[in-house]
């Protein structure tokens, strides 16, 4: 019995799975407001799975990469849970998340703005390589390495921003990982420590003390 996760992106999204089964899921668009959001959420689904939390034997999460708000959300509260029930958790990519449901070849693409995009190529669930953040030029450059005129699909909220490159492929603009697909491979998985996956620098800056 596993419980799905994803605050990574513009969605909130929580599943419950009972081996492959899905008991319940529910997902909402949100640019923001993932931490208020997550707890009634994740609530709700166990309630309409008609299960107590005490049932669950393992927590899936994305651990990024994505936005920093929503992916130190999700894991936070996937930590704590995990914790309080004495279950173990287990980390998923997002881009793996995104690529997980695609068959053939997938280019999981994620708008991680100032014209740059993260990044990772699969085929049939499987990296072909490692995930990345490029310019929107490299990683056209990647596209056609991994391309090579076969059929593909482009996943994520930067799909788009790649298809003209791809003129034959599939787009599919998905806003946030499926929690569906993050259970489904979290139960495949060893737990282990969720360490956030950041492929960026975050853009605050804590700003400098004042002189004397």
């Amino acid at each position: 019995m596993v419980l799905g996760l994803d605050t990574c992106l513009s969605t909130c999204s929580v599943a419950v799975l009972d081996g492959e089964r899905v008991l319940a899921h529910v997902s909402e668009v949100m640019a923001r407001g993932h931490q208020e959001r997550l707890a009634p959420m994740a609530q709700a689904v166990m309630r309409a799975a008609a299960l107590p939390f005490a049932s669950l034997q393992r927590i899936g999460v994305t651990v990024g990469p994505g936005s920093f708000t929503g992916l130190r959300v999700g894991v936070a509260f996937a930590k704590g849970l995990a914790s309080a029930l004495t279950i173990p958790a287990a980390g998923v990519g997002t881009l793996e998340a995104l690529a997980a449901d695609v068959e053939g070849l997938a280019f999981a693409v994620i708008d991680a703005r100032r014209e740059q995009v993260y990044c990772q190529a699969f085929e049939a669930g499987e990296a072909l390589t490692a995930p990345d953040i490029l310019p929107l030029a490299a990683a056209v450059a990647r596209l056609a390495e991994i391309g090579q005129d076969r059929p593909l699909t482009l996943v994520g909220s930067g799909a788009g921003l790649l298809a003209q490159a791809a003129p034959g492929a599939t787009v599919i603009a998905a806003e946030g990982a499926d929690a569906r697909a993050v259970a489904r491979l979290a139960a495949r998985r060893n737990p282990g420590a969720l360490i956030p996956l950041y492929l960026r620098a975050p853009d605050a800056r804590p700003s400098l003390a004042a002189g004397p």
